[in-house]
């Protein structure tokens, strides 16, 4: 593959997460090499990604944020593979934000390999190519008489050979070449082979990579108080007397956004003015925060400027104290009622009218905390001439933007260094507590630390929407589904993809959907708005299935089969036959027809984030307890990267959703969360999660898709298709522990 390499081929149209686009510029240059003072070269810097010293030692840079994806790992694996280095010598190193020499750093949609792929394969290449020049120059021949191996050039006719480090200086004056050619998926070396976390012994050894682990000289510890409900503001506090106690420094009143500022896609928060506590350590600042009296009071609707990727719009924020009850009970009506068509193929009303069986489903799922394992926390230090900020973050260049506007710098003058993410999956994406900690550092003059409690991060969250759905399906005489109608919404959000599968396999299809306004603050969730849908769509297909009298793998097969031969509709978002793929190499893989006999195996089967996955999951009951025995998984993402990260990536996903499948909950009362620590916030326990748990990947050349993300949806139809087979029920609300037994 030819790759044309200048700065119009590195503009990027970057896709986000949750719709619109980024566009970016970067591009490739060589730089000099420069000696240090004491005479020791450099290493010599090709682009944003490559260095090399000239002793061979190849530094990569990774440039998207790290939270467990792998991507530390996978993406310096990508430019290492079309650069032909050793890994043994390449040294990988963490990129600080760079919106002048990166495109999309950030984590969110399960895209950094996808859309990375290409721009990360040139950078290798590119330099390859300078490298082979440099050798062919200093050795008089032509390069295409030169090949490269393991960071060495070899000239084969006379031998000659040299380690790229010892050619660095001279390929660094060599011009950019205007194209390179990209390797065949067949020559690779690295990628598709099983790489070592590059940060797995740091982090079992309990090295500083976190942003909680942060230190500077002179820092100050900082906490907030938040209002206890949603619905509520800040009326008043009293700091005077805590402002005594010892090791405090200040207490007073911050407000993160402007009532002017327009707020982008990210700029989601629940309380807009908080309390701040400054202090010594943290042991003075938790006790103070005790000590301060507050007063708050319910607040009025309110609206905001919003710009969601260019999407303006105003929105309107109610006021009331919600409580979960009443807000299932409204969601129950809406999906009973006519609602409006987002999709709608064939004649519905026809169809059931003229049915020879109905199967008809309702499915809910309450909201849900992310609860990452590290607190919510950020560095900030703002003085006259900078702003230097140091934490965990899934879109920093995004809240780069965010806090320029609010501190009224220019984004030149703020430096973020992208620390380990202890935990994200969308709720770092909201990062209103850099900007917290940033207003904090400039009201007191210091480098701050703000730390978010356990029970702060919890009620003041950014959650998982609320979701209700009710299905109807018809069947004829020869019980073939001949109408699939679903009517969904949710609180705030509705949870629909009215393209997706079974779309486009059914004669008359109706997707209707809804919406609740709400003041409790929801977003991105891993896989948002699918962990729902395919957990409601996937229940509902067995039920469907065994209506029909029909095994649930062959019932979605000969669906598929139909999608693939006689679609119907020309908006479907799915391929067929790839979504076909994983369900037959699931049923191989799983033994479906024997596990049929003597166990209880569930199957479910979903595409998001350009991925396909199927999962089996077969569970028992000893002795009244529930008992995961075997997970299997069957996935599509294209060319695997790296297979042992995929492979845990998979299985974390999978014991994430059984978890929060069983336990996850958040309810409301007045407006107040009515879970605030792990106490009663339920998490899966290490003797909960399967006792074994297989992945297995389909083998082809196309380019590599998601994985962080698409694992997790299909879970819980699995489980609950399971969970029937072994209780003898159906589950049609989350959690499922509480139904079980």
């Amino acid at each position: 593959m030819k790759t044309s390499v200048n700065r119009r081929s590195f503009l990027k149209a970057t896709a986000l997460a949750g719709g619109g686009v980024l566009f970016n510029i970067s591009w490739l240059s060589a730089t000099p090499v420069k000696n240090q003072s004491n005479g020791q070269q450099e290493f010599i810097e090709f682009n944003a990604f490559i260095k090399i010293t000239p002793d061979n030692v190849i530094q990569i840079m990774s440039p998207n944020p790290e939270g467990g994806q792998g991507v530390k790992t996978s993406m310096p694996m990508i430019v290492a593979d079309e650069l032909d280095a050793d890994w043994a010598q390449v040294l990988v190193k963490q990129a600080d934000l760079d919106t002048e020499h990166f495109t999309r750093q950030f984590i969110g949609g399960s895209q950094a390999i996808r859309q990375g792929w290409k721009v990360l394969r040139t950078a290798g290449a590119v330099v390859r190519e300078m490298l082979k020049t440099a050798a062919a120059k200093k050795w008089n021949v032509a390069v295409s008489e030169l090949s490269t191996s393991k960071g060495v050039i070899t000239h084969k006719k006379t031998g000659k050979t040299s380690t790229y480090g010892e050619l660095a200086a001279l390929a660094a004056s060599i011009p950019v070449p205007e194209n390179v050619s990209l390797k065949s998926v067949d020559e690779f070396t690295i990628i598709g082979t099983s790489v070592k976390n590059v940060e797995g012994k740091n982090i079992v050894t309990g090295k500083p990579l976190f942003g909680i682990d942060t230190y500077k000289e002179g820092m100050r510890i900082a906490m907030i108080i938040h209002p206890p409900a949603f619905g509520m503001k800040l009326k008043s506090f009293e700091g005077a007397a805590v402002k005594k106690m010892k090791g405090i420094i200040d207490v007073f009143k911050i407000k993160i956004f402007n009532d002017d500022y327009e707020r982008t896609f990210f700029d989601t928060l629940t309380f807009n003015e908080v309390v701040a506590i400054v202090g010594e350590n943290t042991w003075a600042v938790m006790k103070a925060k005790k000590a301060v009296k507050v007063e708050w009071e319910p607040f009025e609707s309110y609206s905001f400027k919003r710009d969601a990727f260019g999407r303006k719009s105003v929105v309107t924020v109610p006021s009331g104290l919600e409580s979960t009850k009443v807000s299932q009970e409204k969601m129950e009506k809406l999906a009973s009622s006519p609602a409006e068509v987002k999709r709608k193929d064939g004649d519905i009303q026809a169809a059931f009218s003229t049915a020879t069986k109905t199967v008809e489903s309702s499915y809910f799922a309450p909201f849900l905390a992310h609860n990452c394992m590290e607190p919510m926390n950020f560095f900030a230090h703002v003085t006259d001439e900078k702003v230097e900020m140091v934490g965990p973050l899934q879109k920093p260049e995004l809240t780069e933007l965010a806090l320029s506007a609010r501190l009224g710098v220019p984004v030149e003058k703020i430096d973020f260094k992208m620390t380990r993410l202890g935990g994200g999956y969308g709720r770092r994406s909201y990062a209103h507590w850099a900007i917290e900690a940033a207003l904090i550092s400039q009201k007191v003059n210091a480098p701050v630390k703000l730390v978010y409690t356990r029970e702060d991060d919890m009620t003041a969250g950014i959650y998982r929407s609320t979701y209700f759905t009710k299905y109807r399906a018809a069947l004829d005489e020869n019980n073939e589904l001949t109408a699939f109608h679903l009517n969904t919404g949710g609180n705030p959000e509705s949870p629909l993809y009215e393209n997706r599968f079974p779309a486009g396999a059914i004669d008359n299809y109706l997707a209707e959907d809804w919406e609740i306004p709400s003041n409790i603050t929801t977003g991105s969730f891993r896989a948002p708005r699918s962990n729902f849908h395919a957990a409601a769509e996937q229940a509902f297909l067995d039920e469907v299935a065994e209506a029909a009298g029909k095994d649930p793998i062959e019932f979605r097969l000969d669906l598929l089969k139909k999608a693939k031969e006689k679609p119907v509709g020309t908006n479907n978002d799915y391929e067929p036959e790839r979504l076909a793929g994983v369900l037959k190499l699931v049923k191989e893989k799983s033994n479906w027809e024997e596990l049929k006999k003597n166990g209880n195996p569930g199957v479910s089967a979903y595409f998001c984030h350009n991925t396909y996955a199927a999962i089996v999951i077969d569970t028992v009951l000893e002795k009244g307890e529930l008992v995961i025995k075997n997970v299997v998984s069957a996935i599509d993402c294209g060319i695997v990267v790296n297979p042992d990260g995929a492979k845990n990536l998979a299985e974390g996903g999978i014991v994430d959703a059984i978890g929060n499948a069983l336990f996850g909950e958040l309810t409301f009362d007045k407006g107040i969360p009515q879970k605030s620590n792990f106490d009663k916030y339920r998490m899966i326990r290490m003797n909960e999660a399967p006792k074994n748990i297989e992945v297995h990947f389909v083998k082809n050349n196309i380019d590599p898709t998601g994985m962080g993300e698409p694992t997790f949806p299909p879970v819980f139809g699995a489980l609950a298709n399971s969970l029937y087979k072994t209780t003898g029920k159906r589950f049609y609300k989350q959690p499922f522990m509480d139904q079980i037994g």
